[in-house]
């Protein structure tokens, strides 16, 4: 069966979904106000799991509830594409989820309404290229995949082609 064939509707093979990029976020929060080794060891972190160094995010404006000022670092992140994001995917779905415990698969709920979707991950140290001695404390980060889908069921479709393991 070709993918024309799976994707009803869509005649030409240039306007068949794809991914274009991945985009893995932590947050960090006050932590990181606290200390500023923080921002270097989850930097070093992302760094090895997904094999490229995270941009830092900052806070745009102050929350004075949050004692938190405008410009104060507030996460990283990493923008994966081409080849980098696929063998991030890879070790992403084969390695990394089979390792979470009690898995049955991730949630379907996680799509915007534009193709894209997002997957929350509790724990760091499911990936396995993860040194233990690097943890200094257990952080959850969100991998989000950008697509070229316009509809839900055509990025699940995707999704699932590439080896999503969706729950039933």
């Amino acid at each position: 069966m070709t993918l024309q064939e799976q994707y009803k509707g869509i005649i030409n093979p240039m306007a068949l979904p794809r991914l274009t990029k991945i985009v893995v976020n932590c947050g960090i929060g006050r932590e990181a106000i606290a200390d500023k080794k923080i921002i270097e060891k989850v930097s070093a972190q992302l760094g090895v799991i997904t094999g490229q160094r995270p941009a830092v995010t900052r806070a745009r404006r102050a929350i004075s509830t949050f004692k938190l000022r405008a410009g104060d670092t507030v996460g990283l992140k990493v923008t994966l594409r081409g080849k980098m994001m696929v063998d991030f995917f890879t070790r992403l779905v084969m390695l990394a989820l089979p390792r979470v415990r009690d898995f049955r698969g991730v949630s379907g709920s996680g799509f915007d309404g534009h193709g894209n979707y997002t997957l929350g991950i509790t724990e760091q140290t499911i990936f396995p290229e993860l040194d233990f001695a690097m943890v200094d404390k257990i952080r959850g980060f969100e991998v989000t995949f950008v697509t070229t889908a316009t509809s839900d069921e055509h990025a699940k479709k995707l999704l699932t082609l590439l080896g999503m393991p969706f729950e039933k």
